[in-house]
């Protein structure tokens, strides 16, 4: 309470005659700013030692001693308050409760200790020691240390006394005022928590977004939350309980708009005070409690709803409604201070404070000067910029679907606009949804429109990826896009890529292995596998590098699970490393979808995994199936050339030799050529073979990314290539029909009725580094595969993702992900028929900028899976993935 500082606490007298003032209690806001307010001499030192931590109290002599080795050296008085609100503005911005010791019996001492309270967001409380001007004096003349002028404590004195009346005014929120000195020496303070702390309670919760009078949808909500509804006698529910303990929490805008705001609040108020729900109030609850305490507000926005359907109320009730809605408070701190719940939103730095500006921001936002189409503000993206522990859940903006973005989460998906009402179960993270019975009052903006991601309340922005951008990744801190690569990436995302509501996912590149010495060898196993002993990663598995390009697919259960959830109906979509549709051929995209989604039924992925669609990365062969132009233009005609030129060149040199001319080094030397060019060309043809609709199509799936809330990505390999088996398999085992043929029209048939396969499995190696066998044995299996004709090999940390190991086991820095080390003969294809005759040059390869734009996608596409796992919208997810298509314009040796 805020004591009048014009009243005298009550006194008795002791058995000796004595004055003895009743014992005083304090209250202090447990998170304030405490100003001690006293004649120099009147005890506030004494007191604040006696009622306060030393590291909360700051004195304004200490800060004298700092700035001029004197605590009485009242010639840097200016100095030391400067240090002083330094020091009391770090300590209030860290939410710490702050003591300051100072006479402050002037109005501009004090003004400026209110304004860094303000700044702060805390309450400032005055605390006055009110004591008589010759007991200070007399104190003063004990003090050796400090003798003051005669004048200067009658001074302070009279400056004390003409401030008592005005203290409020000058912005404390609290006074307290103790006169003499046995009031002083009886005080206690008395820490009290902020109204809106309420961190021991730990829930669980149903947090309800924004009912706007919808009661009918709110019992219904309630209901499926598994909430038991009382009725009163007419029927009308007056509260709802949880058999499992679970408290609800709403988070405004109660009234308003809707067929039954007098309904809403008596189910809502008889859950308050039954203890079974909690409300923070919205600006609707604010705007009806003026307008029915009288105020003069605008009449707009459902307000006459309201009113008119609570004018059938009983006076009872609408005072019992008044009161209510003024006991609110702004926003809650809940379960240790990992939940916010408030109605508009709630940067960090405003949580837990008390101020009007935090009031206000809680209710209704902040904006940004402008107005929409529709003549409505434009909302400050405040959640887009939010980093906080906490998690912030908000409503008041509606959004045709709840979604998380940067641990925050809207609630208002506009049921009185015909949307849906939703809550979040906390701390599972399950949003619950009903939709509204019908459209209650028709919206002035949209709720849904066909913009690409709209629907989740927030469509994409030009602005989202042009200029430098900086990406927060959970794996790799911050990226990077420089303003050139992001108008690159720009081009390609506009004009060739696929709908970017599909577009979850885009693969990193990935750097070869160390440069191997071994003679002959560009690249060796050896490397690969020092290299990850020397990160402390053990467990590897050597995985075979197909012949193909690389594809992510994204497989629909059915007709209607990618509408569900990415708003695109179909069968889903296979895209390249760049975004850009796989397969020109619209029917035989589908054609390999409906495989792979087949397979997946009979292997029973969908049902496991819980979900209805499922992302995958792979590889699609063969390459030429993709690159038919680069094969004809680059490796084809470097094969003509070399076919039609060295057989002449030969010829040519054996009829000189015959002549007698000594040309056997030359003659050795194009003979060796024409080897390898011809090694060239068996290279390059083994990744060509025709295909007509499914026949000759080879799909080599690797990895599982994603399906419906989980990012899979971040499982251990070898989980993922178990599914892939068992999804190889399922396409293996493809039976007759039922009529007898083998289910397919021509393409993809292996005849005697069955399909030819389209799934390929993927062959691995399991490696431990510290095992010599182990790693022999997998170095033979690379060399078995490259001498046979193929690539070569990736080798990966098993788990996922892996971190280097510093000392006593501690986590340090991220991993490769995966690095590949390709054949001797396929190197050809890269560096040319002859390369193996320029290894000591090409051994200078710089790997460095390759290997860090390979951990920085690595940790975008992550980012961007774990985003799309929290059911982000889509522009928080098509930012990583804008990023990584972006970074691939970064000049880099394209032979890496």
């Amino acid at each position: 309470m805020t004591d009048d500082p014009t009243d005298t606490p009550g006194e008795s007298q002791r058995q000796d005659g004595t004055e003895s003032a009743a014992p005083r209690r304090l209250p202090v806001t447990d998170v304030s700013l405490v100003v001690l307010i006293g004649t120099s001499g009147a005890g506030k030192s004494t007191f604040a030692r006696r009622h306060f931590l030393p590291t909360q109290v700051v004195s304004s002599d200490f800060c004298r001693g700092l700035v001029a080795d004197d605590e009485n050296d009242q010639s840097a008085s200016a100095e030391a308050f400067d240090v002083l609100h330094y020091i009391v503005g770090k300590r209030l911005a860290a939410g710490r409760l702050t003591v300051v010791d100072a006479t402050n019996v002037q109005p501009e001492a004090r003004r400026q200790l209110v304004a860094i309270a303000r700044e702060h967001d805390v309450l400032p409380i005055a605390i006055v020691l009110d004591v008589p001007p010759g007991v200070c004096a007399e104190r003063n003349r004990s003090r050796p240390d400090r003798q003051l002028p005669a004048h200067v404590i009658p001074r302070q004195h009279r400056e004390l006394r003409r401030s008592l009346r005005g203290l409020e005014r000058e912005g404390f929120r609290k006074v307290h005022v103790l006169r003499g000195e046995a009031e002083v020496a009886a005080a206690a303070i008395e820490l009290e928590k902020r109204y809106n702390d309420l961190r021991h309670l730990t829930g669980p919760f149903d947090i309800v977004g924004d009912i706007h009078g919808c009661r009918s949808e709110l019992e219904t909500l309630l209901t499926r939350l598994g909430y038991t509804l009382t009725r009163d006698a007419e029927g009308r529910p007056v509260d709802a309980a949880h058999p499992a303990g679970r408290t609800a929490v709403f988070v405004g805008d109660l009234v308003d708009r809707g067929p039954d705001t007098p309904g809403v609040l008596r189910l809502v108020m008889g859950m308050v005070a039954a203890g079974h729900a909690l409300c923070v109030p919205g600006n609707h609850e604010n705007k009806l409690g003026r307008a029915m305490d009288g105020r003069k507000v605008t009449v707009a926005y459902g307000l006459r709803e309201s009113l008119d359907q609570l004018a059938g109320e009983s006076e009872e009730f609408r005072a019992e409604v008044r009161a209510f809605m003024r006991g609110l408070v702004s926003h809650y701190l809940l379960d240790g201070g990992a939940l916010v719940v408030c109605h508009a939103g709630l940067p960090e730095r405003y949580h837990g404070r008390n101020s009007g500006r935090v009031r206000s921001h809680a209710l209704y936002g902040d904006t940004t000067g402008e107005t929409d189409e529709y003549g409505l503000p434009v909302r400050y993206p405040w959640a887009e910029e939010y980093r906080g522990r906490a998690l912030v859940v908000y409503g008041h903006t509606p959004v045709p679907t709840a979604s998380f973005v940067n641990n925050t989460v809207c609630l208002d998906t506009g049921c009185v606009f015909g949307g849906s009402l939703t809550a979040l179960r906390y701390p599972e993270r399950e949003l619950v949804s009903v939709e509204a019975e019908r459209e209650w009052y028709a919206p002035v903006r949209p709720l849904i429109t066909d913009a690409p991601g709209a629907r989740e309340g927030r469509p994409l922005d030009l602005a989202d990826v042009a200029g430098r951008r900086i990406v927060e990744t959970g794996l790799h801190g911050r990226v990077a896009v420089r303003e050139e690569n992001a108008a690159a990436a720009l081009e390609v995302m506009s004009r060739f890529a696929l709908d970017p509501r599909l577009l979850a996912y885009l693969p990193p590149t990935m750097a070869p292995s160390a440069t191997s010495r071994r003679d002959g060898y560009l690249e060796h196993p050896e490397e690969a596998f020092l290299g990850y002993r020397a990160d402390g990663v053990r467990h590897l598995v050597c995985e075979e590098k197909h012949m193909g390009s690389r594809a992510v697919l994204l497989v629909a259960r059915d007709g209607a699970a990618l509408e569900r959830r990415f708003g695109v109906a179909g069968p889903g979509a296979i895209w390249t490393r760049t975004g850009r549709a796989f397969l020109a051929d619209e029917e035989l995209t589908g054609a390999v979808l409906d495989r792979v989604r087949s397979a997946a039924e009979r292997a029973g992925l969908f049902e496991e995994l819980a979900t209805d669609w499922l992302l995958l990365d792979a590889e699609l062969m063969p390459w030429s199936l993709k690159a038919v132009e680069l094969l004809r233009r680059q490796y084809a005609a470097v094969g003509a050339a070399a076919g039609a030129a060295l057989p002449e060149v030969l010829s040519a040199l054996e009829r000189a030799a015959g002549r007698g001319l000594d040309l056997a080094h030359l003659t050795a030397r194009q003979r060796q050529r024409a080897a390898d060019a011809r090694a060239f060309t068996e290279a390059y043809r083994r990744y060509c073979w025709p295909t007509e609709g499914l026949s000759g199509i080879r799909l080599a799936p690797f990895q599982v990314l994603a399906a419906e809330g989980a990012n899979l990505a971040v499982r251990p390999h070898d989980e993922h290539l178990a599914w892939i088996d068992r999804l190889v398999d399922a396409d293996t085992a493809v039976g007759p029909a039922a009529d007898g043929t083998d289910g397919a029209s021509g393409a993809g048939t292996g005849g005697a009725g069955r399909k030819e396969p389209v799934l390929h499995r993927t062959r691995r190696i399991l490696v431990d580094t510290e095992d010599e066998a182990s790693t022999a044995a997998a170095t033979a299996w690379w060399e078995e595969l490259t001498e046979a004709g193929g690539e070569g090999m990736v080798v990966k940390p098993l788990a996922s993702p892996a971190r280097t190991v510093r000392g006593e086991g501690r986590p340090g820095g991220l991993v490769q992900p995966g690095v590949k080390v390709r054949g001797r003969e396929y190197l050809r294809i890269v560096y040319g028929p002859d390369y193996t005759e320029h290894l000591d040059r090409l051994r200078l390869r710089a790997l460095g900028h390759k290997r860090s734009l390979a951990l920085r996608e690595y940790a975008l596409g992550l980012e961007a899976l774990d985003r799309l796992a929290a059911g982000e919208p889509l522009w928080r997810v098509h930012e990583p993935v804008f990023a990584v298509l972006a970074l691939e314009s970064e000049p880099v040796d394209p032979r890496l």
